[in-house]
């Protein structure tokens, strides 16, 4: 792609060379549609693209496709004005630049910008009201010249409202559709981040994940999310559902893409304490230096079979993953199957984990700190959001699908006896499950269809990483494979990841795009 995009760029800078005028999105679509991160910045420094011109580019992609996709909930107006700041700077500027500075990028809506934008969780409960800083990860983005072009659409609330909701819906962003065919599954709930960067209406995007809200969708739509070790990222200034489950990481068309935005987002946040403790798994140099093509040399992978219980009666899922597993062993890494995990129904099953339970109360309490926290809103607390949302129930189709999962939540009393209990056997499942089972099989990751393991990691604030792993023949849907594994661990898990993408190179443009 490097090379193309190389030889695209000389083209330009003749084309330029003999007076031309501005270019138009049009004739840019050739070099900036599914160029990576690493593609533009070639461009910026060769001066044959400005930000400007990658931002006007995106703005039109949005407004040719989102009427469909519903992947964007709104754009942010400075994004042009953010684009000319990058582009004097470079201009500017003797040494090297971060690696996202001018790329823009697409917020999950539940991420607070001190800016002209909303930060709603997709809910008009929230619409108008004031956050009194950026988000730990927006600070960091902003720092590194980044371009916050605006949020995307999410399942409202990030799925923590109710139960009958589709993924990928929200009163304010209304449904998002799969780019690669809008009668199946977009997952939630980062679905908008998934969407918006699968059918290119944006360079990278950043979603957040509780239990499978970054995996899931990055797999349901074709593209890479890397779930980071929770506390990696400060989860300071985004809207809540669970303190010990919540995480902040990136989606995008590749892994390299995906390990440029962790590089940035990652640290300490003085308003996140977890970001103390989790900082010592920061590896000295970044995470850019795991991004090797040998990176499956060596490395042993688990398999536990009833991860894959699902794609067992459908021969093509099958025969693919088979396949699959060729790949990685061809890639030299050592294939340990037919495992299994202690007490795994409990684990994947929310309510027999006591995840559920847990998760209401830690909602309760840190939705009303966060809401109380805004300088300006609507509501401050859950019980204010729940009678909102009864009071405009007509409005917007506000309350269409009820708030079952806020009413418990709300009758919740803090962290109780049962509460208490919870949180003691989540700590019996994951020590007695996905940890035994990693160190007892010394492995390094473990290898899981789509967000089959979404709930394993979740529980133990462990790591992991989606990459495309086909298109089904006849249901025409993208699904992705996970690589997960313990806290700390994703200097492997890229590796791993990284060389499966570029041995397999699996991942095409959507067709809705």
């Amino acid at each position: 792609m490097a090379i193309y995009f190389l030889l695209s760029s000389l083209l330009l800078i003749c084309v330029l060379s003999y007076g031309s005028q501005k270019l138009t999105a049009k004739r840019l679509k050739i070099t900036i549609e599914e160029a990576t991160v690493d593609d533009l910045q070639l461009a910026f420094r060769l001066k044959t693209l400005t930000s400007r011109e990658v931002v006007l580019f995106y703005l039109d992609k949005i407004r040719e496709l989102n009427e469909n996709l519903r992947g964007v909930i709104e754009v942010n107006p400075d994004a042009l004005s953010q684009a000319d700041i990058a582009d004097k700077e470079r201009r500017e500027c003797n040494h090297t630049l971060p690696k996202l500075h001018g790329i823009p990028i697409l917020l999950k809506d539940n991420i607070a910008t001190k800016d002209k934008l909303n930060t709603t969780a997709g809910s008009f409960a929230l619409l108008g009201s004031i956050v009194p800083r950026d988000a730990g990860v927006v600070s960091k983005l902003r720092r590194s010249g980044a371009i916050i072009s605006g949020k995307a659409s999410l399942s409202e609330w990030s799925n923590f409202r109710t139960s009958w909701a589709p993924n990928g819906w929200s009163a304010r962003g209304s449904q998002g559709k799969n780019p690669y065919n809008s009668s199946v599954e977009v997952c939630g709930s980062s679905s908008g981040p998934a969407i918006s960067v699968a059918a290119n209406m944006v360079s990278v995007t950043l979603g957040t994940e509780t239990d499978g809200s970054i995996i899931c969708p990055a797999s349901f739509n074709s593209v890479v999310g890397i779930k980071p070790t929770v506390g990696l990222t400060s989860r300071a200034g985004v809207i809540p559902i669970s303190p010990r489950q919540d995480t902040v990481g990136p989606i995008c068309r590749t892994v390299a893409d995906s390990v440029h935005v962790l590089d940035i987002i990652v640290g300490i946040d003085r308003n996140d304490n977890a970001t103390s403790e989790a900082s010592k798994y920061i590896p000295v140099g970044g995470y850019g230096q795991f991004l090797k093509h040998n990176g499956l040399e060596g490395k042993r992978l688990g398999i536990v079979n009833m991860l894959f219980d699902s794609i067992n009666h459908d021969v093509f899922l099958k025969q693919t993953f088979e396949q699959h597993f060729t790949t990685l062993r061809k890639q030299g890494a050592v294939l340990v199957d037919n495992l299994e995990i202690a007490h795994i129904e409990d684990v994947l099953d929310s309510h027999s984990s006591g995840e559920f339970d847990a998760m209401l109360a830690e909602f309760k309490i840190a939705l009303n700190e966060y809401l109380g926290d805004l300088v300006k809103s609507p509501v401050k607390s859950l019980r204010e959001v729940i009678e909102f949302n009864k009071n405009h129930s007509k409005v917007e189709k506000i309350n269409e699908y009820g708030q079952d999962i806020f009413e418990l939540a709300e009758k919740t009393n803090g962290m109780g006896p049962k509460e208490q209990e919870a949180l003691s056997n989540l700590k019996r499942l994951s020590k007695q499950g996905f940890k035994k089972l990693m160190t007892d099989h010394s492995l390094d990751a473990l290898v899981a269809y789509a967000n089959s393991a979404s709930s394993i990691l979740a529980i133990g604030g462990f790591p992991g990483i989606v990459v495309p792993a086909g298109y089904h023949n006849t249901k025409k849907y993208p699904f992705g494979i996970c690589f997960g594994g313990l806290r700390g661990s994703e200097p492997k898990l890229i590796e791993i990841a990284y060389a499966f993408e570029q041995a397999t190179k699996i991942r095409r443009k959507p067709p809705l795009a």
